[in-house]
């Protein structure tokens, strides 16, 4: 299996799982917007033991996260050391043409690195403790009163419930191909960039190839099946406000009150 969790699902019986999905998708949204309202420490310090807490609600070991954060630490280092070289202000420990570091940059590297270990955390409890399909669901929900200006609502959910069903099949896809182009001798960790570049690209054919198979075969299952665009589908499970859902809210809207508080102390 892939370690990119990001669209994968994982059964479970917790108070996460019992969650309404358009009720995790909404929280998940504000958790974000609110994460971009901590400016300080302590602000950070409360936003992360509230994720440590969803995350052990979820029934799913920090460990299993912490691999899954693995695919996307270069990212993170990139964006983290775009932050500390090109921010200025505070104290100037190093400096060379257009780059410096100073003590306000690193700060500034540091919380951009938290920012975005939560924004990945609070997503990838999202989908491993929601179906593709109920995470539709949710977003057909919560953008229903946007039917009233004739927007796609349904076929932007069905788009959303095919592409993340897609993102961890291609990814355990291009695991496979990646084995089996190192038992060829293939070397893709060794070499200059200019190397390793090269050795990827014969990748993307047969990836490429895959994903075109994939959705072909999809289009004729769903046109056997006689699917249909019509806006008044039934639905196999129907997802209701429960108290739980209630309790995470008051929870969740408790520390952005605290981190609105302590930003402005």
């Amino acid at each position: 299996m892939s370690n990119f969790l990001f669209g994968r699902y994982l059964p479970g019986n917790s108070w996460v799982h019992q969650m309404s999905p358009q009720s995790k998708l909404m929280l998940s949204f504000y958790f974000v917007v609110v994460i971009f309202f901590a400016n300080n420490i302590w602000t950070y310090v409360a936003l992360s033991v509230l994720i440590l807490i969803v995350v052990l609600m979820s029934g799913v070991s920090i460990g299993y996260f912490l691999k899954g954060i693995r695919p996307l630490i270069w990212l993170i280092i990139f964006t983290v050391l775009l932050q500390i070289l090109f921010s200025s202000g505070g104290h100037v420990y190093w400096h060379f043409g257009p780059f410096s570091v100073s003590d306000t940059s690193l700060i500034n590297g540091g919380f951009i690195f938290i920012r975005f270990l939560l924004i990945i955390m609070i997503s990838t409890v999202l989908t491993l403790t929601t179906t593709p399909l109920a995470i539709a669901d949710g977003v057909q929900t919560v953008l229903r009163p946007l039917k009233k200006v004739h927007f796609p609502v349904d076929t932007l959910a069905l788009m959303l419930s095919i592409a993340l069903r897609f993102v961890p099949t291609l990814m355990d896809e291009m695991e496979t191909i990646l084995n089996a182009q190192r038992s060829r001798g293939v070397d893709f960790g060794s070499g200059s960039l200019r190397h390793r570049i090269q050795a990827a690209v014969p990748l993307l054919v047969p990836l490429f190839t895959g994903a075109i198979n994939h959705a072909e075969n999809l289009s004729t299952a769903m046109e056997a099946r006689g699917f249909t665009y019509s806006e008044h589908r039934s639905k196999y499970r129907i997802y209701r406000w429960q108290r739980k859902d209630t309790i995470s809210w008051a929870v969740f809207l408790l520390v952005g009150v605290l981190v609105l508080f302590i930003r402005k102390s």
